[in-house]
């Protein structure tokens, strides 16, 4: 059974910066991309970043281009997500999230597993 677990989440100023670590187990499928969705209370969820598992290919919304960097430790299964620069709209819950597939999709609908989910609060 697949399993991720977020932390790293908490409340930080604006112009501050957060790890999010996202730790996976149970994956036995052999070629996964990794991703970051966030949700806003009353918004949808939506991508913030990926990672192919095995390629090291990267994707971002435009919104966090060259404030976040995504990165991934093979060794521990985890994916991590720097966030720097932080401004009051990225506060959300942040989602990790995975799927058995070789390309990084945008649409949390391509997802197969999702863990439970860590706030970041963005006081300004």
């Amino acid at each position: 059974q697949v399993q991720l677990v977020e932390s790293g989440g908490g409340l930080v100023q604006a112009g501050g910066s957060l790890r999010l670590s996202c730790a996976a187990s149970g994956l036995t499928f052999g070629t996964y991309t990794m991703s970051w969705f966030r949700q806003a209370p009353g918004k949808e969820r939506k991508f913030v970043a990926g990672i192919s598992w095995r390629g090291g290919n990267t994707d971002y919304a435009d919104s966090v281009k060259g404030r976040f960097t995504i990165s991934r430790d093979n060794a521990k299964n985890t994916v991590y997500l720097q966030m720097n620069s932080l401004e009051s709209e990225d506060t959300a819950v942040y989602f990790c999230t995975v799927r058995a597939h070789w390309d990084i999709a945008t649409s949390p609908y391509a997802y197969d597993y999702w863990g439970q989910g860590t706030q970041v609060t963005v006081s300004s």
